[in-house]
């Protein structure tokens, strides 16, 4: 339940950060009320996951997969440039969650 839960709290975070991005430094109403929201649903959701989950784990996943899924939606979506430089960030994002799960970090 708690890696549903965690799940839950990416898909806000990255709807948040979207919206965020529509807002246009919060001068239009609904992108920054999605914003709030998002982000108030994220914590819940991530707040809920540090019942079973370990600290260090849960905020590994959700800061490294957030942070992926941002970079592909800009890229994707916005017009973003994929460069080596940013592929490789996002691929040692990546690597970094493996290693800590696998590390032991339960």
């Amino acid at each position: 339940m708690g890696y549903l839960l965690l799940a839950g709290a990416i898909a806000a975070e990255v709807g948040a950060t979207t919206a965020m991005k529509y807002s246009e430094g919060f001068s239009k109403l609904w992108p920054s009320l999605l914003t709030l929201l998002g982000y108030v649903v994220s914590f819940s959701l991530l707040a809920q996951t540090l019942r079973t989950l370990s600290i260090g784990t849960a905020y590994a996943i959700w800061a490294g997969v957030g942070t992926a899924a941002i970079a592909a939606i800009g890229i994707l979506f916005m017009g973003e440039g994929l460069t080596a430089a940013k592929a490789t960030g996002i691929a040692l994002i990546i690597v970094g969650v493996v290693v800590l799960n696998l590390g032991g970090a339960h």
